[in-house]
């Protein structure tokens, strides 16, 4: 069983930048993949950023640039870094973990972007 927790949402200002955290418990993130999706009002969940089992990274087109996912796997932490915000990243933000043909999501984390 693998829990995800997110945390580092909030109210930030176009332009600004936040740091969303996902930490995992029950299992490594080695032999599998993970990522962050986002969900905005009325849209569906979207991919953001992701880790392939061959450990390269995939972004959307629109956050390329501007977002970055990392890991640190002593912590068992999965961390995407966002700046230069805009209003349209607006969202509740998921971690996922696709381990042995399961899917496994977080809470989610809210972000808004708004002056």
């Amino acid at each position: 069983q693998v829990q995800l927790v997110e945390s580092g949402g909030g109210l930030v200002q176009p332009g600004g930048s936040l740091r969303l955290s996902c930490a995992a418990s029950g299992r490594t993130f080695s032999g599998s993949s993970e990522g962050w999706f986002r969900q905005a009002p009325g849209k569906e969940r979207e991919l953001v950023a992701v880790f392939t089992r061959s450990d390269s990274t995939n972004y959307k087109g629109s956050v390329k640039g501007r977002f970055t996912i990392s890991r640190e796997n002593a912590k068992n932490t999965l961390y995407l870094q966002m700046n230069s915000l805009k209003p349209e990243d607006t969202a509740v933000y998921y971690c996922w973990v696709y381990y042995n043909g399961i899917n496994y999501w977080g809470e989610g984390t809210l972000v808004t972007v708004s002056s």
